[in-house]
């Protein structure tokens, strides 16, 4: 190969094992950057390669993009991202990391109720009506009725 500092998005997808799609997906997000040649074809400086596999491992542990976005449009000069960038962000990213699995296990705790019940029980369902919060509003399916105009969801 020769010491090109660019490789086309072709090359960019082989190396990197992304779809040629996703890439140009990348590049409409501003997650990468690409200049075009004369002939308006795409070429990618190599660091883009680091980018990517930033993307992904981010992807992987289930950030969002836009928050994988807003991440890397806040280094400078959209500099490809270092070690330190990675420990800053990871650190940072670890405690919503943890918040979503919080959560994940109360719907887990929540279905295994729900599924408990057996029937779905209005009264006793975890999920549809945690508390049976639903008695307070009333007789008859409040669950499904949408509330009335100008009213709080208990009218």
């Amino acid at each position: 190969m020769p010491n090109n500092p660019e490789i086309t998005v072709g090359q960019l997808s082989e190396r990197s094992g992304v779809a040629v799609s996703a890439l140009r997906f990348y590049e409409s997000k501003g997650l990468i950057r690409s200049r075009r040649t004369a002939g308006n074809q795409r070429r990618f400086s190599r660091d883009t390669l680091r980018r990517i596999a930033f993307i992904r491992v981010s992807q992987r542990v289930g950030i969002p993009l836009k928050v994988i976005q807003d991440a890397l449009s806040a280094l400078p000069g959209e500099r490809t991202p270092t070690r330190e960038d990675w420990a800053r962000l990871s650190a940072r990213w670890q405690s919503e990391l943890d918040d979503r699995i919080k959560q994940l296990e109360r719907l887990r705790h929540g279905l295994t109720e729900c599924i408990a019940c057996g029937c779905l029980s209005l009264d006793r369902c975890a999920l549809s009506n945690p508390d049976d919060v639903a008695a307070a509003r009333g007789p008859g399916s409040r669950l499904m009725v949408a509330p009335r105009d100008g009213c709080a969801p208990s009218c």
